[in-house]
């Protein structure tokens, strides 16, 4: 079948990668809005759209040129179908419409989500994935998502979720609430780093009716709380010469989200038991967060795979490389069958 393009619009990366079908990243293009939201401090749909349709040309080439390879050498296009922004989405599943029509190419509609579980096992320069095998937990957070799920061969079945705000989001929030612009995850990290994270203990964040979904909407109420008494107020602040009172306070309050999202592993897993964790979404780049997962892989003798950095954003080859997956496993080369489809796709 050759190389397949990938096309990921979702939200505020527009993005386009080479893949072979053995899942090789041959090249892995992403244009960041972030400069385009920093002054709304959160991502605002219609001017993500709006630069979706400027940037995706250039784009699209840049990353067939780093590939080394012209549309002719295409076999397959795999563009995100769904969740994301309706108009985001739009941008680049119209483009991937039109590419596959002309070229007479088959089109496979990804999942985003099921694009970020499987990025865990992509390797950058051209190395092939890492073997997967199922079952597997998979844990992906981001700025929209906090799912913990088992992924099958032929479905996947979802074990928790958010009730409320995303670690992602809570991040910005309280960053932005403490002057530290967007977005608040790189930045928390950095701070945090430098802190006590057992300074100020939150509590864990639990569902009223048993069930293992995560909420985050009171930890981030707690801590904006906090910020108040402290008369911290959006002022602009310097990261690099905060008070070591709000240095603690902010590693106390990632430590607390880390904790939360650690606390559902450990239970799924002993209820479980399966062989692997992969971690994944924007939030994997979370330095903490991916030291105590590693750590608690050592410790239980379980595998956890992290994802590299450069695949934690939205990004077109874990889209590229789920398509191929998707199309191993039969599913139907309809561009809207991932967003027609549940949440979390059951069988082809």
């Amino acid at each position: 079948m050759g190389l397949v393009l990938g096309i990921e619009t979702s939200c505020d990366e527009t993005s386009a990668a080479v893949l072979d079908m053995q899942g090789c990243v041959r090249s892995n293009v992403v244009s960041s809005q972030m400069q385009a939201h920093a002054r709304y401090g959160g991502v605002v749909p219609e001017v993500a759209a709006r630069a979706h349709l400027e940037n995706l040309p250039a784009v699209l080439e840049e990353a067939l040129a780093r590939a080394g390879v012209g549309l002719d050498e295409i076999g397959m296009i795999a563009a995100t179908a769904g969740p994301g922004l309706i108009g985001a989405l739009l941008v680049g599943l119209s483009a991937a419409k039109a590419l596959a029509f002309a070229r007479d190419l088959p089109l496979v509609g990804v999942n985003h989500l099921e694009g970020h579980l499987f990025s865990a096992f992509l390797r950058p320069g051209g190395e092939p994935p890492l073997p997967t095998a199922y079952p597997f937990h998979g844990l992906v957070v981001s700025g929209g998502h906090a799912e913990l799920v088992r992924v099958e061969e032929k479905r996947i079945v979802a074990l928790a979720r958010t009730r409320d705000d995303a670690p992602g989001e809570a991040f910005d929030k309280i960053a932005r609430r403490a002057g530290l612009g967007y977005p608040g995850g790189p930045v928390v990290d950095r701070i945090a780093a430098k802190g006590r994270g057992d300074r100020y203990p939150f509590a864990i964040g639990r569902a009223g009716d048993g069930s293992r979904d995560f909420s985050f909407s009171g930890l981030k109420t707690a801590m904006l709380r906090e910020l108040e008494k402290r008369g911290v107020d959006g002022t602009p602040l310097d990261p690099e010469s905060l008070d070591p009172e709000l240095v603690d306070l902010l590693a106390s309050f990632q430590r607390a989200i880390v904790s939360a999202l650690l606390d559902r592993v450990v239970a799924v897993h002993a209820e479980e038991g399966v062989s692997a964790l992969a971690l994944s979404g924007g939030v994997a780049a979370n330095s903490e967060l991916r030291a105590t997962l590693a750590d608690w892989g050592r410790d239980a003798g379980v595998p956890v795979y992290l994802p590299h950095r450069s695949f934690t954003t939205d990004n077109a080859a874990m889209i590229a490389w789920a398509g191929v997956l998707g199309a191993r496993r039969g599913a139907p080369m309809d561009p809207t069958a991932a967003a027609a489809r549940s949440r979390w796709p059951l069988g082809a």
